[in-house]
């Protein structure tokens, strides 16, 4: 790692993150003023103009690549039209332990002054909270659900390889075409076109503006600079923020700078925490890199600066900062960028160039908290490229993550994308996956599928509250059978199900009434063509995915209760009941018969596997196909959990799989904690089982002992493992390469395992940033001694 990047890394991993509220005291002053001038679009296209011509600009010593979203490094803005901050808020997020953003108390006064009380009722949160119905809020107080948009703005969204081969001129010119040809005769739309054309126009002209004041900065700072090494860079940074993005870029260096004044653009714009991301990122820039190797204007160590320069921009943005359910569901500084490399091309052929090689090196050179990084293996993608993956999982720090593109262009293909749409598709956040580019994939929320099971052994009554939170499916003393226990319980998701998309489709209109967001538009297909927003039908493909939680814990808790109640009578369902009501207590045999007497999922047999089948078809039967509110719209589900997986659990009692009460459920499509004893193998042939192509994307987490990956053989053991699970079907894995012992030492000595990091779900993070409940999730995670 040369010299410049040392640096560089150095301050944004000791920078804390702090709170800026720069943006909110702009947009609330242009909204107190402006609001009802304009059409909406027109008034956040021109609230974003403002913003740009009047935000801190902010170019650091040896920077190469520029551009903040706040005034400096690891300063976050606030999003006051969709959650408005209380005073609280503030001081608790500038002293909690974990997740800390500092402010001033000069900040928080004018906060109070100045935000608070012009956006009192009129943010998205308020309007979700205000409309819900009754049965919707007590399904989500009772943790059967969460909801993505409490807090903040709907993603995932990914990019293709149109921003490099098209500038903001070149966008603002189709645009004024079609404003042109407008139809005001034949059109009933013709006027909402007009204003959302007009909106897109004004936000290209934004990132413009945005751009020539780092040119303008850069000239000023080389005016007053003495190294003329570093005047050089301060003039070429200032020649490349004159070209793009008002141009296509030429060369490498502009390649990187376009997407990251794209990026700033939509997280600026509207972005209250989710997943901006550059997509295939080495296929992108590799005619680039190609062309300036040949041509002599770069070397392979230039181009890994400038790369490495990005990395550590994407580190200097933490997520906006949560509260409350939505800090519980998703701890983390994480913004879930992720970076993916190799898969395939939009022909099908290998995607693998010197860049992603280079990409990688970067990564496990950085190992920083952001971006992720994913590797994509397709059956022509080279072993090389899978065992220098594999050489980097094994350092330890949870990355790259695994996807099968071979599996995920057949689950697109089935959602009805069009194939080389589906092939330069890939992962954009976690492992929900989606046509970069051409497509609004956003999360609706977490659905709680154990506390669904806890909900119908409770006749629709959550035990915890005692409150009736569902319907009543009958008296679970009463089921002469497993499948009447089961059908109940298939009654009991529809309807939890139901009331999610219900309130998720308000939601989606609220978005595309009152948070418009046209420059991200301008740069998803078919925004521009339709004259459709990007929330609101406009792209080519419109998904909303929910999000399946605990599939382990759920299919052992079925799988304990039709062997010990229904089949082998071991145990009465009234006994099981009174256990789990009492955690346990007093039934500690019973317990122990559970863990160590029922076959559990994860271990390749059927008896609990068939179980898995069943619950994750009847999750695709209830979910799949659902029409949302945009044209051609549709729900699908995935199963990821990020970490409410472990909220989850703390709103949940006892399992009747042996699982205490507030302990974590089980993540994504990985086995219960503990419950998979027959080594990885067993893992992924009992995953195989599911047909994963029905999904928009599976997680699977598995955790070494670092001593299983010392040799160069053990390494190709794992790219073994990885082609079997994929061979079988599987969409995603990922590995953390830790030991028990490890985690317990960081525990207890955090202060000398700073730089100790782990995969969390789809993303890594600090093991000191997590709390306790995360720590000790990673800790009870299978510990595999052997393939």
């Amino acid at each position: 790692m040369i010299e410049r990047i040392q640096k560089l890394r150095k301050l944004s991993v000791e920078t804390q993150p702090s709170l800026s509220i720069e943006r909110a005291l702009h947009e609330t002053e242009f909204y107190r003023e402006n609001y009802g001038k304009y059409s909406i679009p027109v008034l956040r296209a021109l609230n974003f103009l403002d913003h740009c011509k009047r935000k801190t600009i902010y170019i650091g010593d040896d920077e190469l690549i520029v551009g903040e979203r706040g005034p400096k490094p690891k300063s976050v803005c606030t999003f006051p039209e969709l959650t408005c901050h209380s005073v609280e808020d503030l001081h608790v997020l500038n002293t909690r332990e974990l997740q800390r953003y500092s402010i001033s108390q000069q900040d928080i006064d004018l906060y109070e002054k100045e935000v608070i009380p012009y956006w009192q009722g009129k943010t998205q949160r308020e309007r979700i909270f205000s409309h819900v119905p009754s049965e919707w809020r007590a399904a989500y107080e009772a943790g059967l659900f969460t909801e993505f948009m409490e807090q903040r703005a709907p993603g995932h969204t990914a990019l293709d390889g149109k921003i490099y081969r098209k500038g903001m001129l070149d966008f603002k010119k189709e645009i004024e075409d079609n404003i042109a040809n407008l139809d005001y005769l034949n059109d009933p739309d013709a006027t909402d076109k007009a204003e959302q054309w007009k909106a897109m126009s004004i936000s290209c002209d934004a990132v413009i503006v945005f751009a020539e004041r780092h040119a303008e900065l850069a000239e000023l700072l080389a005016s007053q600079e003495k190294n003329p090494q570093r005047v050089k860079e301060l003039q070429r940074i200032a020649e490349v923020c004159r070209w793009v993005p008002a141009h296509a870029p030429r060369n490498l260096w502009e390649a990187i700078q376009m997407y990251w004044f794209v990026h700033l653009g939509t997280i600026t714009e509207l972005n209250g925490w989710d997943a901006m991301n550059p997509g295939h990122f080495d296929q992108h820039l590799t005619p680039f890199y190609e062309q300036e190797i040949a041509q002599g204007t770069i070397t392979r160590d230039e181009a890994k600066e400038l790369i490495s320069c990005f990395w550590i921009k994407v580190n200097n943005h933490p997520a906006p900062p949560k509260v409350g359910i939505t800090a519980r569901e998703s701890g983390t500084y994480n913004d879930f960028t992720n970076i993916n490399l190799g898969g395939v091309k939009h022909d099908g052929s290998d995607g693998t160039s010197e860049l992603s090689y280079v990409m990688l090196e970067v990564a496990e050179e950085l190992h920083i908290l952001q971006p992720g990084n994913s590797v994509h293996i397709s059956a022509k993608t080279p072993d090389k490229f899978l065992h220098a993956a594999a050489r980097v999982i094994r350092q330890g720090h949870g990355f790259p993550s695994v996807f099968n593109p071979d599996v995920y262009i057949m689950e697109m293909l089935r959602q009805g994308k069009d194939l080389q749409d589906a092939r330069e598709g890939g992962c954009s956040g976690c492992i929900e996956v989606g046509a970069f580019g051409k497509e609004a994939y956003l999360l609706t929320g977490y659905l709680n599928v154990p506390k669904i099971l806890e909900v119908t052994l409770n006749n629709g009554i959550d035990p915890l509250t005692g409150n009736k939170v569902s319907i009543e499916t009958g008296n679970p003393i009463d089921f002469k059978t497993f499948d009447d226990l089961y059908q109940a319980f298939v009654k009991q998701l529809q309807y939890v199900v139901d009331q999610k998309m219900r309130v998720s489709n308000y939601i989606d209109r609220m978005f595309a009434k009152y948070a418009p967001a046209p420059f991200l538009s301008v740069v998803i297909d078919d925004c521009i063509s339709s004259g459709r927003d990007y929330y609101d039908g406009g792209p080519r493909y419109n998904t909303s995915y929910i999000q399946c939680c605990g599939l382990g814990t759920v299919t052992d808790s079925l799988a304990a209760l039709k062997k010990h109640v229904f089949e082998e009578h071991n145990f009465s369902m009234d006994q099981i009941l009174s256990a789990i009501q009492k955690n346990f207590e007093g039934d500690e045999v019973m317990r122990q018969t559970i863990l160590n007497r029922t076959p559990f999922f994860g271990n390749d047999h059927d008896y609990a596997d068939s179980i898995a089948v069943q619950v994750y078809n009847d999750l695709f039967e209830t979910i799949d196909g659902k029409p949302n509110i945009k044209p051609g719209g549709k729900y699908h589900m995935n199963m990821l959990s990020t970490t409410c997986h472990v909220y989850f659990g703390k709103v949940l009692g006892a399992t009747p799989n042996g699982r205490m009460a507030g302990k974590a459920i089980s993540d994504g499509t990985s086995p219960s904690h503990g419950a998979d004893t027959h080594g990885p193998s067993a893992v992924i042939k009992s995953l195989s089982k599911i047909d994963q192509s029905k999904s928009g994307g599976t997680l699977l987490n598995q955790r070494f002992l670092p001593s299983l990956l010392k040799r160069e053989e053990d390494v190709k053991k794992l790219g073994h493992l990885i082609r079997s699970y994929f061979t079988l079907g599987g969409h995603h894995i990922q590995f953390n390469i830790v030991d028990t012992a490890t985690l317990l030492a960081a525990q207890k000595s955090p202060e000398d395992y700073k730089d100790l990091m782990v995969r969390m779900a789809g993303y890594s993070d600090y093991f000191n940033d997590m709390n306790a409940d995360l720590q000790q999730e990673i800790i009870e995670r299978t510990e595999n001694d052997a393939f």
